[in-house]
């Protein structure tokens, strides 16, 4: 019989192809005008689980984009593995930064370059490719069923009522994510825990229009003056975030994880080198592996006001904005915390502007278990496939809708990502390597062949 790797060696130029012609379709889920791509996007999703082997695939409209459900039910009483993952991706800007177009996907020095490569069409169509292997090599030892979402980018704002829906629909052991990472091709990793998410957009306004800055400078506040000093007074001198009540809930972890954390490698030369920093920040008295792991952190996504043209145009602009994305630990509270942000903006306001806080979207931290049967099926497939065991570690990432699963169905999930921090996922010239396409497939093989093993004993 066919070994996973045989298969791959003869069908990666077909595996690609279609890959390349998922990645093709400009499905930016931030974007209205890419409505009619992200239904195309899904239905060539329905046509790749259905080729692959699926007894039956169904396209679900929500009030958003659609879900994409698929399953093949060999047998109700074997183990059940629902794959999660996305069609949709950030927007391109700046666009200008693109060595190549971001929706022509091209190999260059053994990677994919595009936008969506890893962050999670390359990620995502590595199950598809599994799955049709088992099937079409009659080795599949379980249930599979497939939900692929179009909104992940923007906060899955409607599958939380897609999965209360169908509860019964939706049932299985485990939940299988690629939409994560491994430290590098030579040292595999499982994600075990990603941090929440708190989104917010804030609009300072003063005046009721545009003014001259000639004419009105120093005598009417300049809300985006006044905007850059609110954002600079969110964290002090240590940088510890000084909204009352954002630390509340956070919770701490004991010396001991710190100790175990710590023997996952690092290298910082190799980070701010990769970076072009000369120095780390961040929350002192903690590593940089801690800060994107254990801690909450604020930054700001974006920030405007008055002109941004060519040239120079002297006003005192009437509104200034930004978003603000906070990242959570477990046992913190995105809602909670949209709320505090709101409430201190407001009363660190001078009264010369008013103040509107809109929380756009967020989600919970979530811990994965190491003592599960998922959990070992992982650490098994990754060390049979890289030869070598995998680290556990703490992702700064969010996936919002992943604590939300657990909440819902019941169902903890396992998170088998591929991806390098190299990969450049949300900014220009995002990019996948093939190695790392190709062993993803293999390694999701293997998981279950063990997921099933491990859920026997």
């Amino acid at each position: 019989m066919t070994h996973i790797k045989n298969y791959i060696k003869e069908n990666k130029d077909r595996f690609l192809e279609e890959l390349f012609e998922l990645i093709r379709i400009p499905s930016i889920s931030s974007e209205s005008e890419h409505k009619d791509d992200m239904i195309k996007a899904a239905e060539l999703w329905k046509e790749y689980i259905l080729v692959a082997g699926a007894d039956k695939v169904e396209i679900f409209e929500t009030e958003g984009n659609p879900v994409v459900y698929g399953e093949k039910i060999i047998d109700p009483n074997l183990p059940t593995v629902l794959v999660y993952a996305h069609y949709d991706v950030m927007p391109v800007d700046p666009i200008e930064l693109w060595k190549t177009k971001p929706f022509e996907p091209i190999i260059r020095d053994d990677k994919i370059f595009a936008r969506g490569a890893d962050d999670d069409k390359g990620q995502g169509f590595m199950h598809a490719k599994a799955f049709e292997y088992l099937v079409k090599t009659d080795q599949l030892p379980c249930n599979v069923k497939f939900m692929i979402e179009g909104e992940e980018e923007i906060g899955s704002v409607h599958l939380s009522k897609f999965c209360m829906n169908y509860i019964e629909m939706l049932k299985a052991d485990v939940i299988l994510v690629s939409d994560t990472g491994i430290i590098a091709q030579d040292i595999p990793s499982i994600t075990t825990g990603l941090r929440g998410l708190s989104y917010v957009e804030v609009e300072i306004t003063g005046p009721n229009k545009d003014l001259h800055s000639g004419i009105f400078g120093g005598a009417v506040a300049n809300p985006a003056n006044i905007l850059a000093k609110m954002i600079a007074s969110l964290t002090d001198e240590n940088n510890k975030v000084t909204i009352p009540g954002f630390y509340d809930d956070v919770e701490i972890v004991s010396t001991e994880e710190r100790a175990e954390m710590a023997k996952a490698p690092f290298n910082l030369e190799e980070y701010k080198n990769a970076l072009d920093i000369e120095e780390v920040s961040g929350e002192k008295g903690y590593s940089t592996s801690e800060r994107t792991g254990i801690r909450p952190s604020l930054d700001v996504n974006g920030i405007w006001g008055g002109y941004i043209g060519e040239g120079a145009k002297t006003v005192i602009p009437s509104k200034a904005s930004a978003k603000i994305s906070m990242r959570l630990v477990p046992n913190q509270n995105n809602e909670k915390i949209s709320k505090l942000i709101a409430k201190h903006l407001v009363e660190i306001a001078p009264k010369s502007v008013k103040v509107n806080v809109k929380a756009l979207h967020g989600g919970q931290a979530y811990v994965s278990p190491t003592d599960m049967p998922a959990y070992r099926a992982a650490d098994k497939a990754y060390k049979e496939a890289f030869d070598k065991k995998p680290v556990p570690v703490r992702s700064g990432g969010s996936i919002p809708i992943i604590s939300a699963f657990e909440k819902i169905l019941g169902t903890k999930s396992i998170l088998m990502g591929f991806g390098l921090e190299s990969d450049a996922i949300h900014s220009p010239n995002e990019n996948y390597p093939l190695f790392n396409f190709f062993k993803g497939i293999e390694t999701i093989t293997y998981f279950y062949k063990y997921f099933v093993e491990e859920m026997k004993k």
